[in-house]
């Protein structure tokens, strides 16, 4: 089967920096456990270890690789009682640092610039006196790190929560660094049908996040059958199968090849008469989160179906 991949995809800088950061302190954090339990036989270096405050990025690969070299993953502050603690790509809250500093943990911000450049604008707007509006997923840690730098913050991810929004006051709206453009571009028309004394608007999208959509659709528009790799927890990654699947339908979001169902190569999951025989052309994309050996992986496989 010919294989075509987007020629943007996978890690961006963001990601590639969390992930260097967290080798980093885990390769230093071993030199010292071999050094001291040289030095003494309780070995009490193994006891403060290395963890992240909730998974360093949504993937679930990458997560259980960074797992054996030695990083917990904990969801709650109160879980970690000594060590190092890494931030990951997509924040904190100002709340979940301070109660790491007044355990006396030592913190590494992995926080992906773009990231904080949101939290310090929702902040600067609510400063300013305006009500701070994200367009995004409430459940999502980034949002929820962007609510609680600012607190009061409405978070509407699409046009069924707009009645949330406060009537007859100043609107500061900023998005989630990974929504389309498309979808805010909607948004912003929605709000602006509504009542409000006065909206500002700043741009908190992501560059590499665009790039990626772009080629996907792109590329999906020429292939026969359409294939999305990433966690299925990550947002980056879950917009690029939405924006596929409008493009083309047979458009499959996977974390990696073992997940691939062979049967949709021959059409059986769509449409029985629409066989893919090797002849046929797929394109391959992934998400911001997505390590290389997965889509080289992913792609050396298909070919040699």
């Amino acid at each position: 089967m010919k294989v075509l991949v987007a020629q943007t995809c996978g890690f961006c800088n963001g990601v590639r920096n969390a992930i260097r950061m967290a080798e980093k302190v885990l390769a230093q954090h071993r030199q010292v456990s071999c050094g001291e339990k040289k030095a003494c036989s309780a070995g009490a270096a193994t006891k403060a270890g290395v963890y992240s405050l909730g998974p360093i990025i949504h993937n679930s690969d990458m997560v259980q690789h960074l797992a054996k070299a030695g990083l917990k993953t904990v969801n709650k502050v109160e879980e970690i009682q000594s060590g190092t603690v890494i931030i990951r790509s997509h924040g904190a809250a100002p709340q979940q640092k301070a109660a790491l500093k007044e355990k006396g943990l030592k913190i590494v911000d992995a926080t992906c610039v773009l990231v904080k450049r949101l939290q310090h604008i929702a902040k600067q707007l609510k400063k300013d006196g305006y009500k701070v509006v994200i367009i995004g997923d409430e459940n999502h840690p980034e949002v929820q790190a962007v609510v609680g730098s600012a607190r009061d913050v409405y978070v509407i991810a699409d046009k069924r929560d707009l009645n949330k929004l406060p009537k007859n006051t100043k609107l500061g709206i900023v998005c989630q660094t990974t929504e389309s453009p498309q979808h805010v571009g909607r948004m912003l028309a929605a709000i602006d049908r509504s009542s409000f004394s006065e909206v500002k608007v700043i741009n908190t999208l992501c560059k590499e996040a665009i790039k990626r959509q772009e080629s996907a659709v792109q590329l999906c528009k020429q292939v026969d059958i359409m294939f999305v790799l990433g966690g299925l927890e990550s947002a980056n990654t879950r917009k690029l199968a939405e924006l596929c699947k409008k493009v083309n339908k047979q458009t499959f979001h996977l974390q990696n090849w073992n997940e691939l169902d062979k049967s949709i190569l021959l059409g059986n999951n769509i449409d029985p008469a629409a066989s893919l025989l090797p002849s046929k052309t797929a394109g391959v994309t992934a998400g911001a989160s997505t390590p290389q050996w997965i889509i080289d992986e992913f792609v050396k496989n298909l070919q040699a179906l």
